[in-house]
């Protein structure tokens, strides 16, 4: 199974590469990891309590959850999805936390949205371009444009469709 890295924000728009990512993958099971990273506090207490905190999750909606589950339903291959936030600022803290949930490629910041939660927010582009992993890069599905019919196709295709018919 592969393990890969999504930076973000919880926006809803970060999901949307995610079905194009399925189809990359040819049914292979992948298990994505969701993550914005903070940098450590300088404060006694607040490092005292990292393990126990869960305000940041207040800036993943509901919203992000469904959409979330809706994803893994529909597509089989997704075996995991886990939100989780990394706490620090240097490539060894970085590395470790790579290593510590087995990932094996981050997507293409381009595809990603990863805008700022608050102050302690941090920007990953430098950890993730350091870090050695390659960096997963995927064909966006082309939208579906309807197609423009004229009055006088569609009695061509009625009409070949009741010439098979008798």
């Amino acid at each position: 199974m592969q393990t890969i890295l999504v930076p973000t924000d919880f926006k809803l728009s970060s999901l949307d590469c995610i079905p194009s990512l399925c189809e990359q993958t040819d049914g292979k099971d992948i298990s994505l990891v969701f993550m914005h990273m903070f940098k450590l506090s300088d404060s006694i207490g607040d490092l005292l309590m990292l393990s126990r905190r869960s305000k940041e999750y207040e800036h993943v909606s509901d919203e992000f959850y469904q959409r979330c589950e809706a994803l893994k339903a529909e597509f089989p291959q997704i075996k995991s999805l886990k939100i989780d936030f990394f706490y620090g600022n240097t490539l060894i803290m970085f590395r470790n936390y790579l290593e510590a949930h087995c990932i094996d490629e981050v997507l293409d910041l381009n595809l990603c949205s990863t805008d700022s939660l608050n102050k302690s927010s941090l920007d990953p582009a430098m950890l993730i371009k350091k870090c050695g992993l390659s960096t997963l890069k995927i064909n966006p599905m082309r939208p579906m444009r309807p197609v423009q019919v004229t009055t006088s196709e569609r009695l061509e295709v009625l009409e070949e469709e009741l010439l098979k018919e008798a």
